[in-house]
């Protein structure tokens, strides 16, 4: 996996806050949120690159059975 790259994003305070709200009722992180919004509308509009890799998976592992 190649390395992630760090982002400074300037937002209005409004904006942050409700970005924070909609991130935590879907249980993510805003880092997380924002990197699945902006992959969304990049596929919406068709410029998601062939070669992005996919979300890595956060968290708990799932209990095997």
């Amino acid at each position: 996996m190649s390395e992630r790259r760090q982002v400074l994003l300037r937002l209005d305070p409004a904006v942050h806050d409700a970005l924070i709200r909609w991130a935590n009722d879907e249980f993510r992180s805003v880092n997380a949120h924002v990197e699945m919004v902006l992959r969304r509308a990049l596929t919406d509009v068709g410029r998601m690159p062939k070669h992005a890799e996919p979300i890595p998976k956060r968290g708990r592992p799932r209990a095997s059975r």
